[in-house]
């Protein structure tokens, strides 16, 4: 086996020749008689010598290659003693009657050199909660308890809720996905197209009225993008949002222990956003000095290697739109981008991560830190329990093993 190397890029050259090539050979000539067809010859018993005057030897090199291909990346991986880091790549540099030479490209971490990641000076940030932002909070709480009554007179404004039939017209035809009946509404979501909401504003229960209006030009659904639509609207019923007071009605719904008045709930919310703000400023901290190590260090990653990381990155953020019930084509036509554009920011990401990990791979090697499997494990199951998410899903975000 001839071996060529370029720092982490290594080039092996594994040739099967011998009895072993003859053999693959026979092989796929006896699948091939099967269904070859030679006029004055059965369909199965046509002669060696025939098919290869017809067809030539070489005509059975490329799958005999195929067939021992398995067991020269075996013989391979076992001499050359390396560790891939993504799944090597292989060409066939000459392949003839006496057997072939197959040039594997088998890349593995690659060499890490870091100066200085000690004495940084680096501070985490100190967090203190605000009384704004205990309101803050409390308000979205208040909004989880807020009832939706309807309007007994009036009209409808911003923030109310309308619950209407529409459908869509273009050149006097409704189109697909144009219609919907007994439709809640948020006045404000901006869920429609500019200028719907707007339009259904200042409308009374059981009013009808007509919306001339223009789909975007840049819309996910080409036969519309830019069009002039109609939409005839009818109101059926309008509804507002009725806050609750903080009475003790309310905390006795609220239901929370050691909590009966605004004071104590008012704690109980300061505590929930001290412990948060101290888990994004522990992790801010982390990363700054992530960062500031990484800009102290020497490394060159193979655009393979940052490759196979976006695409495994990708994967998993597809794993997750299917956990929520949403499709790659759904997506991109309500984010109003593409596959291409996803992957480009992934891939920068993934080129930070691999970094950063590279980075602590050699500060684990020169500090000597050594971690069991049963604390590795025990750190698996942690994870799982203050995400909610099982172990095995858990083991499947590092990529199937702990080394990850």
């Amino acid at each position: 086996m001839a071996k060529k190397e370029n720092k982490n890029v290594h080039e092996l050259i594994q040739k099967i020749d011998g009895d072993t090539w003859k053999s693959a050979i026979d092989k796929v000539f006896l699948e091939k008689q099967k269904t070859v067809k030679v006029d004055g010859f059965r369909q199965g018993k046509v002669p060696r010598n025939i098919y290869e005057q017809k067809f030539g030897k070489e005509s059975l090199f490329l799958d005999a290659a195929n067939h021992v291909l398995n067991d020269a990346y075996v013989k391979m991986m076992e001499e050359s003693k390396l560790i891939p880091v993504v799944q090597p790549s292989v060409d066939i540099k000459s392949i003839s009657e006496d057997g072939v030479e197959f040039v594997f490209k088998v890349i593995t971490k690659p060499e890490v050199k870091v100066k200085k990641y000690k004495g940084l000076k680096i501070k985490p940030e100190k967090v203190k909660v605000t009384d704004e932002e205990i309101n803050h909070e409390l308000g979205h709480l208040l909004e989880r308890y807020t009832e939706l009554v309807t309007k007994e007179k009036g009209k409808v404004e911003n923030g109310d809720v309308a619950i209407i039939d529409f459908e869509g017209f273009k050149d006097g035809v409704a189109f697909d996905g144009g219609k919907g009946e007994n439709y809640s509404l948020e006045i404000g979501s901006h869920s429609f197209i500019p200028g719907f909401e707007e339009g259904v504003i200042g409308m009374k229960a059981l009013e009808e009225k007509d919306l001339k209006l223009k789909f975007p030009e840049d819309y996910g659904a080409k036969d519309l993008a830019g069009k002039e639509v109609v939409f005839n609207v009818t109101v059926h019923d309008i509804k507002k949002r009725v806050v609750p007071e903080l009475d003790e009605e309310f905390f006795k719904d609220l239901d929370m222990e050691g909590v009966t008045n605004k004071e104590e709930l008012d704690k109980v919310v300061e505590k929930e956003l001290q412990a948060q703000k101290e888990e994004m400023a522990d992790n801010k901290y982390t990363e700054d000095l992530l960062e500031a190590a990484s800009k102290n260090m020497k490394v060159e990653i193979d655009e393979e290697i940052i490759d196979d990381e976006t695409e495994y990155m990708y994967k998993d953020f597809v794993k997750k739109l299917e956990m929520q019930g949403v499709s790659e084509d759904l997506y991109y036509a309500y984010a109003r981008t593409t596959k291409e554009d996803v992957k480009k920011e992934m891939k920068k990401e993934a080129e930070i991560r691999l970094k950063y990990r590279y980075l602590l791979e050699a500060i684990i090697k020169e500090e000597k830190i050594s971690v069991t499997d049963k604390e590795a494990k025990e750190e698996v199951k942690k994870i799982a329990n203050e995400s909610n998410m099982t172990e095995e899903h858990v083991m499947e975000h590092l990529g199937g093993n702990l080394d990850r």
